[in-house]
């Protein structure tokens, strides 16, 4: 497998949201030796003009990662609960991210139909924050994979937000089914 270079996501953030798709996400521990492999099928693209992207306020202490390179890990707490992984995308001190929203099972992974669900089954912590994902070395890492048909594509709103809840900012393989939640509705596909 190759792995995806850092200028892959210093580029458009939606652009980068529909090129994950199809992509190998990995955790390895290095410590113990397990590998975990998934293939990414569902994404959400946030960047700083989007009232619901933690960068929107500004540079904060929270959402600082979101301003940094691209191509680094930005691992959130959210709900008291649930922690959720992004990729950072655009040029730096441009704020976005790719939120990975679901992955299909390769290796030493079950459920991973969702944001929470993928970050609990491969126990994904804020100790992921801030990882080169570009880079051999790191526990997390995204390499290049089969792209999902074009017909499969799926550009809808995202799921689970308030503010700007009507941007068609996901994408997802229909083909797959572990997306978290499908559209009724496949005629088309959203403008950007």
């Amino acid at each position: 497998m190759k792995l995806l270079p850092q200028n892959f996501y210093k580029r458009d953030t939606l652009t980068v949201a529909k090129d994950l798709l199809g992509c190998i996400f990995v955790k390895e521990d290095f410590k113990t030796g397990l590998m975990q492999l998934g293939r990414i099928v569902e994404t959400e693209a946030y960047t700083q003009n989007d009232p619901s992207c933690h960068a929107y306020r500004g540079k904060t202490k929270r959402s600082i990662t979101l301003f940094k390179d691209p191509g680094l890990s930005y691992v959130y707490f959210t709900y008291g609960m649930y922690h959720c992984i992004n990729i950072v995308t655009e040029p730096f001190d441009t704020a976005g991210a790719v939120l990975i929203r679901a992955l299909e099972p390769i290796k030493n992974i079950e459920n991973t139909n969702g944001p929470a669900k993928l970050c609990r089954e491969m126990n994904i912590t804020k100790e992921h924050n801030e990882l080169k994902v570009f880079d051999k070395n790191s526990v997390i890492r995204v390499y290049q994979g089969v792209p999902p048909k074009e017909e499969d594509i799926v550009q809808t709103t995202r799921i689970g937000i308030k503010l700007a809840a009507d941007y068609p900012w996901r994408f997802y393989d229909n083909s797959s089914k572990y997306v978290s939640k499908k559209i009724k509705c496949l005629s088309y596909n959203l403008p950007k």
